[in-house]
């Protein structure tokens, strides 16, 4: 007799910089049953990034359509007219795969996540070492300008006032350490049934 499969959340959170993409992406890498959530997002699509692998990429308009018609879990205006949120169709493609899913989504965005999902869901924060090496990060990353990175660090200080909501928070000052702290908590927390 097969049981139904219980999908599981995994939220990962944290200021722009802080590196919950990259650890994301190395537990991705392990044997986990799990699958990313893909956002949709209305912002323009980054160099080397594709349509419906890193983004679902969306003008303002299909964007606000789509919230009409009620498709997100949960959306957010994060800068202006600037929106990401999480349509219920990626879930449910998860879901079916008999994979749990794993969202890698602003501080605001996981807090919404973890609420709708309830005991289904472990929330992580990632925790950057200092606003400074979090402001070094984003201005090595080469993809915003000294308005948008200060932008992006007065969000910050406002998004680790949250940190403490989470089920767990991540210090990354050690990339291996933190991967490796992560994926403990997470197998622990996917085989308590």
């Amino acid at each position: 007799m097969n049981k139904k499969f219980n999908g599981k959340a995994i939220i990962f959170s944290a200021p722009s910089g802080a590196g919950k993409t990259t650890i994301v992406k190395e537990v991705l890498k392990t044997d986990i049953p799990l699958k990313f959530s893909i956002s949709a997002c209305s912002r323009s699509q980054r160099y080397g990034e594709e349509n419906g692998k890193d983004y679902h990429f969306l003008n303002v308009k299909e964007f606000k359509q789509k919230i009409d018609r009620n498709e997100f879990i949960e959306w957010e205006e994060v800068y202006k007219n600037n929106y990401y949120g999480t349509l219920k169709s990626e879930i449910d493609r998860i879901w079916k795969s008999e994979n749990h899913v794993i969202f890698d989504v602003d501080v605001i965005g996981g807090l919404s996540l973890k609420k709708y999902f309830g005991e289904n869901a472990l929330s992580m924060f990632i925790d950057p070492p200092s606003i400074e090496i979090l402001f070094n990060r984003l201005n090595k990353r080469g993809t915003d300008n000294e308005s948008s990175i200060k932008e992006r660090i007065y969000k910050a200080k406002t998004e680790l006032t949250y940190k403490n909501q989470f089920d767990m928070v991540i210090a990354n000052d050690n990339l291996n350490f933190a991967v490796q702290k992560t994926v403990k908590i997470i197998k622990s927390f996917i085989s308590n049934k």
